[in-house]
Parts: C-alpha cells; structure tokens; sequence
C-alpha cells in the first residue's frame, strides 16, 4: 500500500464513538483521512463514491482497493484505535518469567534482574543481537500494541530501563505510535543500585525532553511506586510537572500486602493516597495505575482532586493483587481508563480482553449482568484513556487524529454481527485477533492482518527473532544469577 496523501476505508460498519450519539453504527460506512488527520466520516453511497474518487484520484490510497476506480465494502468494522493508558515496555521479553509470585516478589525476581541484565551486559548482547538489547525490546513491544490495535500508550519508564530513554524515543518514530513517557525513578525501599537523589530524576526528566524530534514522544514524571518514592522526590517531581504542563503518572496501593506495610510501617496511619494528597501531588494531571486496595476515604480523595485512575484487570488478577472498587470510582465520578499493564504481568497486550474482564468480574461480584455494558468499556479503551492523555483521537470525527482500526468480521467466533449486536460482539465475542488494518496518524501500521515493517526499514519477523534469542540469553543469565532483594515488602 503506497504512501498517499489521503487514505480511504469502507466497511459494512463504522462505530464512530463520538457524540453526540456515541452508539452510533454506521452501516456502509466510510472512513477518509488527509495526512494524519480525518477529514470524513459517514455512510458510503454511489455519489460519495464518485465524489472521492473524481476528486482525489491518484492522491488516494482505498484500503482493500486495486486501483483508485473502486471502493470495496469490507466485511469488517471500522473503529477509533485503541489506547493504552499505563504499560511497560521493557517487559515484552518476560513473559512466562517468575509466574505465579506476588507483586514485589515478581519485580525482584523478573523486572528488575532483567532490566539489569540488559544494562550490565549491554555491549555483549548488542554483539549477539545487531541492535542494543533495549532496542530489541522496545521494538517488540510496539509490534505487540500494534497486533492489537493500540497507536497510543503511556509508557511507564522504570527500573534499569529508566537510563535507557534514547532508545525508547527512536523506536517509538520508527514504529509511527504516539507515546507518553512517564519515567521513573525511586528513592526509598527499592532494590539498592537504583536508588535516585531528586536532581537525578529530574536531570533525566531535563535530558529526555531534548530527545523528541517529530512530537510523538513526549515526557512526564513517573515515579515508580509511592511506597518507593518520598516527599523528597515527589514534591519536586510534581512541581517541575506542574511548571511544563505535563502529567504525572505513579502507581499506587497496588499489591493488598505491600500496602498494609506502607500503612503499618512507612507513612505510619496512612493509605498511599492519603500520603499522596497531605503532600499535595494529587491534581486532575495525576494519573494513578492501579489503586487496587484502597482505604476507606481513597475514591473520596480521588473524586475530589479530579484525579485519573487506571485499572489494569489482566495484570491485577494474574498476580494476584486483586480488583479496585470500579464502579464506586465511577459513581463517585473518577476519571477512569481500562488498560492491559506490562506484557510481563499481563502476558499480553489484547486490550479487548482487558475490558472484558473488568465487566465480568463486577458482574460476578455484584451478581449484575447490567453493569458496565459493552459500549461503556470500549469507551475505556478508546476516548476516555484518550482524554486522559490529552490526546485527540479515541473518536471518529473529521478533525480528530487520523488513528483507526479494521477488525475482520468473517471470523467464526464474530459470525453472526449485524448493526445490533456489534457493540456487544466487540466485547464478548472478539478475541483480539481480528484486528486487520491499524492506521497511526494517517500512517498503515498493519495491513491485512500483516504487520508491516518500521519506518527506518526493521522487519517484524527480525525484531521477533532477535527477542526470542534475547529471552533465551536471559534464562541462561536467571539459572546462576544472585537473587535481587529491596523492593516493597520482598526484604
């Protein structure tokens, strides 16, 4: 599919997600975008066929077309893609790594001896590789977003991989996504080598923002956890955010035994949002990943300073960490997203997947089949992580960013789909792999169930290989390598 300067998709069905009817289906629908913008949205008839192509002609690029003549109808919904509010990707080789262990347990005994690996060996691995190790990684991880449909994400940069921002940047503009950097940093109750003054944190935050070249990577502070960063880091972190108008994104009360010892032993009587709120870092720019376990006056507090909250169900059911009080946030009025977290913890970026396990389990747990419908939750992967972002796309609008995806209806377990049961099938019925055609400002990240190559020329199959081997270097590494202790409760 060349590079043109319009890009035009028909579908038996268009979801548009965007007001002012946000239910809206459109049958034989159509999507056209101009550079990296959309420019129509609507029903496809003969004369808007005729219009597009007399008027653009060979400017026009027609998903599925042969020639610029033809419009096909595909058998498949086009729908804003999807966002990602909170992932990790220097975790894309650790799937399958330390399963079955808490939280803390898990960092000491996955992240955090891989992410040193990589630092300390970065030369060797760079040798066996053909690209820095970290590079290896990040790009895996945008091919992983991209299977699913997600161009947008924020990243949260910690560990080792949070010297390792240069990288990051580079693969994010050949991969063509928008990204968020929260990056990271710790110090207190973490594993001892990583530990940060607050100038080093904020030096790194002072480096990064030089790095960005075509404006879709930008920056924000994201200390790691609140029980591994103090008011001394913090406070400043949170005021260099306020001063450039950035976000500021941690995770909190995430793991139940790590956050009766931070009540217990390290901000003695206070939950972490409760520590976060005395200190006054709590704002409608704090984005929260997590907030599983919350104290009796945490969704108050949230509601109150209009701060946004996470949710990452895959994650928080694998390790065990358990389920927030969702539908209290939501009723209390806190600004929510669904995402899916690392592929370390969640094993997988299938966004859609994330949404349904949110609803099913408040479903079981409440004994409710009514609550959170299916428009609702895909609404928590598209335009409500998207505001969050502050970023314009999650809706199907002329104006908006020209960021969709085309999910392949033919596959048996989406057959039957009509206008009145699609929402419901995106969510109950989907699998995640229907994801045909994704589309990145403007720009075709997967075609026909392909993923296409970067932008600076890195084959998907080359990126893959070179993570399997890199995963198999690190099993090697872990069989002989000293067990890392310091992080929360893991002592």
């Amino acid at each position: 599919m060349a590079d043109s300067r319009f890009l035009l998709c028909r579908a038996d069905f268009v979801l548009p997600l965007a007001p002012p009817d946000r239910g809206l289906v459109i049958e034989d629908g159509y999507v056209l975008s101009e550079g990296g913008t959309l420019r129509e949205v609507g029903r496809f008839t003969a004369a808007v066929g005729r219009r597009l192509t007399e008027s653009l002609g060979s400017a026009v690029t027609v998903v599925g077309g042969s020639d610029g003549n033809t419009v096909p109808r595909l058998r498949g919904v086009v729908m804003p893609a999807f966002v990602k509010a909170h992932g990790h990707d220097h975790e894309q080789a650790l799937i399958g790594v330390a399963k079955d262990r808490p939280l803390t347990w898990w960092l000491d005994h996955a992240v955090n001896p891989f992410t040193r690996f990589l630092s300390h060996n970065e030369r060797e691995l760079e040798e066996a590789l053909g690209r820095p190790p970290y590079e290896v990684i990040y790009r895996a991880a945008r091919l992983n977003d991209i299977h699913y449909g997600i161009t947008a994400t924020m990243v949260h940069h910690c560990n080792w991989a949070k010297y390792h921002v240069e990288e990051l940047v580079r693969v994010n503009e050949a991969a063509g996504t928008t990204m968020v950097v929260a990056i990271g940093g710790q110090d207190r109750h973490y594993v001892a080598e990583l530990l940060d003054r607050p100038e080093d944190a904020l030096r790194r935050l002072e480096r990064a923002v030089e790095l960005s070249s075509d404006g879709r990577t930008t920056f924000c502070p994201g200390p790691d956890q609140l029980f591994s960063n103090s008011r001394e880091i913090l406070v400043p972190l949170k005021r260099w955010a306020r001063e450039h108008g950035t976000l500021f994104h941690t995770h909190s009360s995430e793991e139940p035994a790590t956050t009766r010892w931070f009540t217990e032993a390290v901000e003695p009587g206070l939950s972490e949002v409760e520590y976060a709120d005395r200190i006054g870092i709590l704002d409608s720019a704090t984005v929260l990943a997590h907030q599983v376990n919350c104290g009796p006056r945490d969704v108050e507090i949230l509601a109150a300073r209009d701060v946004a909250v996470v949710h990452n169900p895959l994650a928080n059911t694998i390790l065990g960490s358990g389920m927030p009080p969702l539908l209290d946030m939501l009723a209390a009025g806190v600004r929510v997203a669904v995402s899916t977290d690392g592929s370390g913890s969640a094993d997988n970026q299938n966004i859609l997947a994330a949404a349904r396990l949110a609803a099913q389990y408040q479903r079981a747990l409440h004994q409710d089949a009514t609550l959170l419908p299916a428009l609702e939750l895909l609404e928590l992967v598209t335009s409500a992580p998207a505001r969050i972002l502050g970023l314009d796309q999650g809706e199907l609008r002329p104006g908006a960013a020209a960021d969709w995806v085309l999910l392949d209806l033919t596959r048996p377990n989406l057959v039957p789909t009509r206008a009145d049961n699609l929402v419901a099938n995106l969510i109950w019925a989907a699998d995640g792999s229907e994801v045909d055609t994704v589309v990145a400002r403007g720009r075709v990240l997967k075609r026909a169930g392909e993923l296409l190559p970067f932008a600076d020329g890195a084959s998907p199959c080359e990126v893959l290989a070179s993570v399997q081997t890199l995963s198999e270097l690190f099993a090697r590494h872990l069989a002989t390598a000293p067990e890392l202790r310091g992080t929360g409760v893991h002592r």
